[in-house]
């Protein structure tokens, strides 16, 4: 296996590093030509489904770093699997899944953008109001949002199970593929928990990082590539080792820029994370090292949707100048290290191998 490579802030999610085999670009026609061929079924139901259409293509085709596909590829990969013209269809089926959950937490969240547009309950209640229909627009939009969210899910299932993949390899991988999809439901639960009940243990938050993001965007695709590809179970169990821990350090990258993030890299408004209330490993710490005035302010400011820049600002400094930001900090590389130990454990093939470890990298260091 190849070394663990040098710190390269500056390559952090360069899409070159996730595109060595063209993954990308093949993804994404996989992705167009499914996403087409449902156009064609549903405008010939009806034409007041376009807009959904629209909706399912601006998401899924705009943006996006494909990292979840990239991880199901080069874990195939390194278990030993041959490349094939159906393999990253079966793969683009992840980014439905992850299209379905961003709906769904933008709803919950009420969220005003995603990937540098309005979010999918935005943009129908615009639609609505648009149209001057009956009722409200808001409810319009989240429940038009609530089954555009539904659809990418139920799609995700079609597009895996009709890549033109050896049905046997599709039945090893059904149920790591079922166990992702019931595990970021929880983890979205699990998270809203955490904001209603004013949860701020640290314990509780690494629970909700591993659930709601670290399986879906690591593990559980690593383990749906070693499905797809045979392996045996110990490299199943080093992919186990290596997807949680930088699962959640990929998280906790996102918990980072969610408060300290550009909006114009991240493509969301600066500190949206601390007015929807998240309860964060990085929230979640300031509360166990502020001191009692920091931690009041903390807590009568997180979940104020009315936030002023001034009080984000203020946040922020209380986050950084107790120490949380730096713990995270510390966390994440300490949870990549762990990671890249896992993979030096089991022979592999190398040049994936050599992949995992830079996506480890991309993941974690990542500006957007």
């Amino acid at each position: 296996m190849s070394a663990q490579p040098p710190d390269r802030p500056d390559r952090a999610g360069d899409p070159a590093l996730l595109d060595r085999a063209g993954l990308r670009d093949r993804v994404q026609r996989a992705l167009a030509a499914f996403l087409a061929g449902k156009r064609d079924t549903l405008t010939a139901i009806d034409a007041g489904l376009v807009p959904l259409c629209d909706a399912i293509e601006d998401l899924v085709l705009r943006g996006g770093k494909r990292l979840r596909p990239a991880f199901g590829y080069w874990g195939y990969r390194a278990a030993g699997g041959t490349d094939s013209d159906e393999l990253p269809a079966a793969l683009a089926a992840l980014e439905l899944v992850q299209a379905s959950a961003l709906i769904h937490d933008d709803v919950m969240d009420d969220s005003d953008t995603r990937r540098g547009g309005p979010a999918a309950h935005r943009r129908f209640a615009a639609l609505h109001r648009d149209r001057g229909w009956a009722g409200t627009a808001a409810g319009y939009g989240q429940a038009s949002a609530i089954l555009l969210g539904d659809l990418c899910l139920v799609w995700s299932d079609e597009l895996l199970h009709g890549s033109g993949l050896d049905p046997v390899a599709l039945a090893r991988a059904r149920p790591d593929f079922d166990a992702m999809r019931t595990e970021v439901t929880v983890g979205q639960y699990l998270d809203l928990l955490a904001q209603a009940s004013g949860e701020t243990g640290t314990d509780q938050a690494v629970k909700v990082a591993r659930y709601k993001s670290a399986s879906y965007t690591v593990a559980r695709p690593m383990l749906l590539g070693a499905a797809l590809a045979g392996a045996a179970p110990p490299v199943r169990a080093a992919f186990r080792r290596y997807g949680l821990p930088l699962g959640e350090a990929f998280q906790l990258r996102d918990d980072v820029l969610g408060v300290f993030g550009d909006p114009a890299r991240t493509g969301k408004p600066a500190g949206d994370d601390l007015r929807e209330g998240k309860r964060t490993y990085l929230v979640a710490s300031a509360f166990e090292l502020a001191g009692p005035a920091d931690r009041a302010a903390l807590a009568a400011g997180l979940g104020d949707r009315g936030l002023a820049p001034a009080g984000v600002d203020r946040l922020r400094e209380i986050i950084e100048g107790c120490g949380a930001l730096d713990r995270t900090e510390r966390r994440i590389t300490a949870l990549r290290a762990e990671a890249l130990a896992a993979l030096a454990a089991v022979p592999l093939v190398a040049q994936a191998a050599g992949m995992l470890a830079e996506l480890a990298d991309a993941a974690t260091r990542r500006h957007s």
